[in-house]
C-alpha cells in the first residue's frame, strides 16, 4: 500500500466485496446494533433542528449518523479540508478514535454504525463474544488497512448486515448497484473529548478541535451546529436524513 494514499482510495477501482446498501431507519439501524452486540442503545430519526422537536429525543445523544447525496459542494469542501490531515496510520487503544477505513463498496452505513458503537459507547455495554466485540478485540491492534481487511473477513458482522440489508420499505438494492448517498457519523473522542467526524472515505478521522463536548451529549455544544454547515455546504437539505445514537 502507498503510505501516501488514504486506503479507500487505493481500494475504490477494484472492490473486493461488495454489501447491500442499509436503508436510513433507525429501527433497521438498531437491530443491526443490536444484532452486532451492543446492548442498551438504540437509533432515532432527527426530523428537525426546532428546540421543541429535540425535546422528544432520549438524551444523552451519544452519536450522530448523517446520511445524504454527495454534491460537487460536499466533494470539493472535503478535499479542501483533507489538506490539513494526513493519511491516517494509527492504531492500538491510546488513538483518540477507533477509525475504519471503507474497503466495501457500498456499506458506509456500517462503517458509520462501527463508527458509532466503537467510538460512542463505554465498551461494557458490547457483549462479551459477540461479532463486534470479536473484531473489535482484533482489529483495534491493527493498522487502517490490515484493519479493514479484518472487517472483510468477518462473517459474523456480514451475516448481521446482510440480514438488515434486506429489511425496509424500499427495493434492495443489488451489491453493486451505484447508490447515490452516504453516511458518515460525528462522535465525541472518549479521549480526548472533541469531536470527530468518521468518513471511511477520508484520509482518517477528522478532528473538529473547535467542537468540544463538554458531557457525554452530543446535543450539547457545537455538533449540530456542525452538521447544519455541512447540509449547508453540500446544497441544502434536501435528501439529508439524520440519526442519533442515546441510550436506551
Amino acid at each position: 500500500m502507498d503510505p501516501e494514499r488514504s486506503v479507500y482510495k487505493q481500494t475504490r477501482p477494484n472492490y473486493r466485496k461488495a454489501f447491500i446498501a442499509l436503508e436510513c431507519d433507525p429501527d433497521i439501524f438498531t437491530e443491526l446494533a443490536h444484532n452486532l452486540g451492543a446492548d442498551g442503545v438504540e437509533f432515532h430519526d432527527i426530523m428537525s433542528f426546532d428546540p421543541d422537536m429535540l425535546l422528544f429525543i432520549p438524551r444523552p445523544v451519544l452519536a450522530f449518523i448523517l446520511v445524504f447525496p454527495p454534491s460537487v459542494e460536499y466533494d470539493e469542501g472535503v478535499t479542501e479540508r483533507e489538506k490539513a490531515v494526513p493519511v491516517y496510520h494509527g492504531k492500538g487503544e491510546d488513538e483518540p478514535t477507533i477509525w475504519f477505513a471503507q474497503t466495501i463498496q457500498n456499506a458506509c452505513g456500517l462503517y458509520a454504525i462501527l463508527h458509532a458503537l466503537s467510538n460512542g459507547i463505554d465498551r461494557s455495554r458490547i457483549r462479551r463474544g459477540s461479532p463486534l466485540d470479536d473484531f473489535l478485540t482484533t482489529a483495534i491492534p491493527l493498522a487502517p488497512y490490515e484493519r479493514a481487511l479484518a472487517l472483510e473477513a468477518s462473517a459474523d458482522i456480514e451475516h448481521a448486515h446482510t440480514s438488515a440489508a434486506k429489511k425496509g420499505i424500499s427495493r434492495v438494492p443489488d451489491a453493486k448497484d451505484d447508490i447515490k448517498h452516504h453516511y458518515i457519523c460525528f462522535v465525541k473522542s472518549p479521549k480526548d473529548g472533541h469531536v470527530y467526524e468518521m468518513n471511511g472515505t477520508s484520509n482518517g478521522p477528522m478532528c473538529h478541535a473547535s467542537t468540544v463536548a463538554e458531557s457525554d451529549d452530543l446535543l450539547e455544544g457545537g455538533t449540530l451546529d456542525l452538521i447544519k454547515y455541512y447540509i449547508k455546504q453540500a446544497g441544502g437539505d434536501v435528501g439529508f436524513s439524520l440519526l442519533a445514537l442515546t441510550s436506551s
